[in-house]
């Protein structure tokens, strides 16, 4: 049997053959694409968070010291032996208050002297202010009038003394006595000479007290008295400051801090202390009063302090408490420590003066304007590149973390406001997966 004749086969032309083997491998690629489309990304859910938009309170972070307020060291003025000590440290003193007192023997004495010394000057200004008294006149006057009865009697024996020299002076001329007779008559002449000028020198003594009782102190004198009287009473005042100096008291109001000394030390304003605690202290004791925070503010934040601002103060002694603060004063100078320059910034505290201890270290939270809807993220998502680029991660189209820089404005908490870089919803990575390693990343920046 014939089998049936279809016609001639022809062989397939070579673009025909290319034509349907590009057909295949187009399928083959578009298949291969879809399923690779459809596999799963990784979930990012847990490691990522949303660009969110809200209110920010503005906070500048810095560190600092817990000091007193006041605080001063309490020292005698003079060098001596402490003889008594009454205060110990935690003591709480009042202004004024004693607090020691040193031995006081040798200016006690010299105040009772110079107390015996002024009591005599002034007894004898107000002797002289007061004149004389009428019994004093009538005594000078009674020793006058004696006075002048001796002159008369004087002159009496002196004109009998010289009749009788003048008798026997005829008499020697006449031979009938010797010269050695007539000496002594001389003698006696000469002796009642003698004796009336003595009584009228005596008189005129008397006479002129006499004139000065009736006329009165004159005012040299009392001007003498007065000096007198200044003068002691100018030593009188300078020993019983120097007694004074002796009790240490307290200059204000506060807590004895530190206490250097004993009873019984000898001490001067420039001992060492008898304590470890203060071995370069020249006090008795240390008082203070009241509690502040001295702060160092870097330079760049200083432009948002202000007096008065108010400030959140956290102490790793007491890690469940924010003490509340106000800024009292800001220094007018700035100081350099390592290259690194910043502002001395007190703050008064408002709570914790019964917790807080002078000398802790403080954390600060300066409390600044607050920011209408800024663009914030977690503190936590701010890394920085090697080269010192700021910026966050990102998630591409695969959900790896992929690095965009950002400018990062104010803080507050654990939130940070961007300025520029990502936008309100936009998720960012929190930590990067554990399985990726980012390239050029270097540390987180807060």
């Amino acid at each position: 049997m014939q089998l049936p004749m279809f016609g001639k086969v022809k062989k397939p032309s070579p673009w025909l053959i290319g034509l349907a083997a590009a057909g295949l491998l187009g399928t083959a690629t578009t298949v291969t694409l879809a399923v690779w489309s459809t596999a799963p990304k990784a979930d990012i859910t847990n490691l990522t968070v949303a660009v969110a938009s809200k209110d920010l309170a503005v906070q500048i972070k810095a560190n600092g010291v817990v000091q007193a307020v006041r605080k001063i060291n309490l020292s005698p003025k003079e060098a001596g032996r402490i003889a008594q000590l009454y205060v110990d440290e935690g003591d709480r003193v009042e202004q004024g208050e004693l607090v020691a007192r040193m031995e006081s023997e040798q200016f006690q004495a010299q105040v009772n002297q110079y107390k015996a010394a002024l009591a005599k000057a002034t007894a004898d200004l107000a002797q002289k202010r007061a004149g004389s008294r009428p019994e004093e006149i009538a005594e000078a006057q009674a020793r006058v009038a004696t006075a002048q009865a001796n002159v008369a009697e004087a002159q009496a024996q002196l004109n009998r003394a010289g009749e009788e020299l003048k008798r026997n002076q005829l008499l020697a001329q006449e031979g009938a006595i010797s010269q050695n007779s007539l000496g002594d008559f001389l003698s006696k002449e000469r002796q009642a000479r003698a004796n009336l000028e003595a009584q009228a020198a005596r008189l005129r003594e008397q006479r002129e007290s006499l004139e000065k009782l009736r006329n009165g102190t004159r005012p040299e004198e009392i001007a003498q008295a007065k000096a007198d009287v200044a003068q002691a009473l100018a030593q009188l005042r300078y020993y019983e400051t120097q007694l004074e100096n002796t009790s240490i008291r307290a200059l204000f109001a506060g807590t004895i801090t530190r206490r250097f000394a004993q009873e019984g030390d000898f001490v001067t304003p420039t001992t060492s202390a008898s304590s470890s605690d203060g071995a370069t202290s020249a006090s008795i004791a240390e008082l203070s009063s009241g509690l502040e925070v001295e702060a160092k503010v870097p330079e760049a934040s200083m432009a948002r302090i202000r007096p008065g601002q108010h400030v959140e103060i956290r102490a790793d002694a007491y890690p469940d408490d924010v003490f509340k603060g106000r800024v009292r004063l800001i220094a007018p100078s700035a100081v350099k420590e390592d290259s690194v320059t910043s502002i001395r910034v007190k703050v008064a505290l408002q709570t914790g003066q019964n917790k807080l201890k002078s000398g802790l270290n403080v954390k600060l939270s300066f409390l600044g304007d607050q920011i209408s809807n800024a663009l914030v993220v977690p503190l936590a998502a701010i890394v920085t590149k090697k080269d010192g680029q700021t910026g966050v991660l990102v998630p591409d189209e695969k959900n790896q973390a992929t690095f965009r820089s950002v400018t990062v404005g104010s803080t507050s908490g654990d939130q940070a406001q961007i300025l520029s870089g990502v936008s309100k919803g936009e998720r960012i990575f929190i930590r990067p997966p554990l399985d990726q390693k980012i390239e050029g990343i270097d540390t987180v920046v807060f």
